[in-house]
């Protein structure tokens, strides 16, 4: 029998992703200027304010209250209006060091025996149903958002939008797991007062929504997806009816508040353990991030078509404390699901310093990955500049999504005989 499977996504200006964006502001400008920074920044977001947190230990000094105003305005929260701006909300720093007990744990003589910053686990997954291997769901989602964006910052076709947006797929699957149709489209998107009444306004909005935002996000998608789109999809568009108030005014955020929409959508497993804020000895960041390269890369291989890989840590410990794969009985090779993780801890190594060194994660790459998507995005090389009253200005190239790069296919085919 057919099942329905959902995912969700919210944009740049949701709450909880302005404070994921500001602590991971913070992460970049501590790597860029001291790439040995340990760091671990919480971020407070509400009416008017921003409350900024955590433990840091570094040879550099920032200047956190304009980082923070510059990531504010750069979403889009600049006018008074939004009860919340970057240029006139209240910025307090609470961030202090690092605790020495928790450090003696990481740091050590030799950088190759690093122990893990945190006990834990972490997950990767990647899937044959969409190019990037993510799943489809949260891929349509994660587009729609960054459509609606484009389209606010455009400020031509649709001229009322706010930051503030959501929004959820839901898709129609046969039993053997492909897509059938999409059943439910839910968008939700902050907007300027109307002068008309709010029926009259809300039927402007969704029907703007779906004939201008939905053929622009269709248009990128690939044609057997495009084929998934039909006449009979459900709509649900600002199903409360008016959303003026939002953004930290409507709703507090919190960095880490949305690990889902961070990785996989529901779909694999997840941890527990947030990303933003956190520098790469912080193994819920960096080993999560390493076991998205191991699933796609084994999937992409040919191991399999769909793929879960478990790792697990103790704190200041540099082996991981188990290793372990999850194929969905999609697997293409003659190998038991144990027999494929021990291959896995075999091709890549996952010390905590191993992985650093391995996806380049000690340079300023993480202000990209706060919004939309940790996972499923292009790899590439970008030059970032950074300015500091403390530091004075450097320029650095560096490469994103590293751990969406396919550069170890032909060692996995090797390794299984593929």
């Amino acid at each position: 029998m057919a099942y329905l499977f959902t995912s969700e996504s919210v944009s740049e200006g949701h709450p909880d992703k302005i404070a994921d964006q500001i602590s991971d502001a913070l992460l970049d400008n501590f790597l860029a200027f001291d790439e040995e920074s340990k760091v671990a920044c919480e971020t407070l977001v509400t009416t008017g304010q921003v409350v900024l947190a955590g433990e840091v230990k570094s040879d550099t000094y920032l200047d956190v209250q304009t980082i923070a105003r510059e990531v504010i305005n750069k979403i889009g929260y600049t006018k008074g209006e939004y009860q919340f701006s970057g240029d006139s909300c209240g910025v307090i720093s609470l961030i202090h060091e690092q605790s020495q007990d928790i450090n003696q744990g990481v740091d050590r003589a030799s950088k190759e025996e690093q122990g893990a910053g945190d006990q834990g686990m972490m997950f990767g997954y990647a899937t044959k149903e969409t190019e990037n291997y993510m799943p489809l769901a949260l891929d349509i989602s994660h587009k729609i958002l960054f459509e609606l964006a484009a389209l606010r910052r455009e400020n031509k076709e649709i001229t009322y939008l706010r930051p503030d947006a959501k929004a959820q797929v839901t898709i129609e699957y046969s039993d053997d797991n492909i897509p059938q149709r999409i059943d439910t489209i839910v968008i939700s998107t902050q907007h300027d007062q109307f002068d008309a009444n709010d029926e009259a306004m809300l039927a402007k909005i969704k029907r703007d929504l779906i004939e201008i935002l939905l053929p622009r996000v269709i248009a990128q998608l690939p044609e057997y997806v495009q084929k998934l789109f039909n006449d009979n999809i459900k709509f649900h568009i600002n199903p409360t009816g008016k959303f003026v108030i939002g953004g930290p005014h409507g709703d507090a955020g919190l960095t880490g508040r949305k690990i889902i929409v961070d990785t996989y959508g529901g779909k694999g497993a997840h941890g527990g353990g947030a990303f933003s804020g956190k520098d790469p000895s912080k193994v819920d960041r960096s080993a999560a991030y390493a076991s998205r390269h191991i699933a796609k890369n084994l999937v992409a291989a040919g191991v399999a078509d769909e793929i879960l890989v478990q790792v697990s840590y103790a704190i200041g410990v540099v082996e991981p404390t188990s290793i372990s794969v999850n194929t969905y009985n999609s697997k293409h090779v003659n190998l038991s699901d144990g027999e494929i993780a021990k291959k896995v801890a075999e091709i890549f190594d996952m010390r905590p310093y191993a992985i650093e060194s391995r996806l380049k994660l000690r340079n300023p790459i993480y202000l990209e990955t706060a919004a939309y998507g940790h996972m499923g995005k292009t790899p590439r090389t970008v030059t970032k500049v950074y300015e500091s009253p403390y530091n004075g200005k450097i320029e650095r190239e560096v490469e994103l999504f590293t751990w969406e790069k396919l550069d170890y296919v032909d060692q996995v085919k090797a390794a299984f005989g593929l």
